[in-house]
């Protein structure tokens, strides 16, 4: 527990000397505010926050990979404190990521696990948890002041992996680019600026119910992904 401490305090430090993150009483957008007090009632232990970067283990300015997901899940990361643990879509996506090399250790959906990331930094384009995970496109907007600056200053960052539509969009406009020029399209790779862009069906548990995406859609895309930052 005390290493995961120190873990979190050098990574807050590398954060803030790259972009700003929102305070822990973030009061931006009321609607989120409200609803992250609600669960802190109901759910006193759970962080209950913005949600931070996970960070690659050797420090953010190694990362040549950023996955930017859409918003932390109630009982995943709204839960934990990280990324994508505690619900199914961390399941398949460090499963992944571990096949492909950009993750090590174990992953068993707490933040005190072994599991560490390699090169890669993963983030959501907004912060705190949103009612029924649809966040509003003010809200969208708003967490893009924390977001926009991470994109801008990662020294290494080749390769960006955005889960779903909103996402997609979300980074398209924080890289100042025209959403038009760049639609969302599982597999649809756009290039802006230096930036290689594999745009990937979100990894939710009703996408892969559903058939929307396969596991093997999914590690597809962490495949061109590898393919491509091995020959850059």
């Amino acid at each position: 527990m005390l290493r995961t401490l120190n873990k979190e305090i050098a990574g807050n430090k590398e954060i803030a000397g790259i972009c700003p993150e929102p305070p822990q009483n973030c009061g931006l957008c009321p609607r989120l505010r409200d609803f992250r007090e609600e669960w802190r009632k109901k759910e006193p232990l759970w962080y209950n926050g913005p949600v931070k970067p996970f960070l690659p283990f050797d420090g953010i300015d190694s990362t040549r990979l950023l996955i930017v997901g859409l918003a932390p899940g109630l009982r995943g990361a709204n839960r934990t404190g990280r990324p994508f643990t505690g619900d199914y879509a961390g399941d398949l996506l460090y499963s992944t990521l571990k096949k492909y090399g950009f993750a090590r250790g174990i992953f068993e959906a707490r933040v005190d696990d072994s599991l560490e990331l390699v090169d890669t930094t993963i983030v959501n384009a907004v912060r705190c948890v949103p009612p029924e995970n649809k966040p509003t496109g003010a809200e969208i907007n708003q967490c893009r002041q924390f977001f926009a600056p991470l994109l801008e200053n990662l020294p290494r960052l080749k390769a960006v992996v955005t889960l779903g539509s909103i996402a997609h969009q979300s980074t398209v406009r924080a890289l100042g680019a025209k959403i038009a020029q760049h639609p969302f399209g599982h597999g649809k790779v756009t290039d802006i600026g230096h930036l290689r862009i594999f745009p990937s069906y979100h990894c939710s548990r009703y996408n892969t119910n559903t058939g929307r995406l396969t596991e093997m859609m999914f590690h597809e895309i962490f495949s061109a992904v590898r393919d491509y930052l091995d020959q850059n």
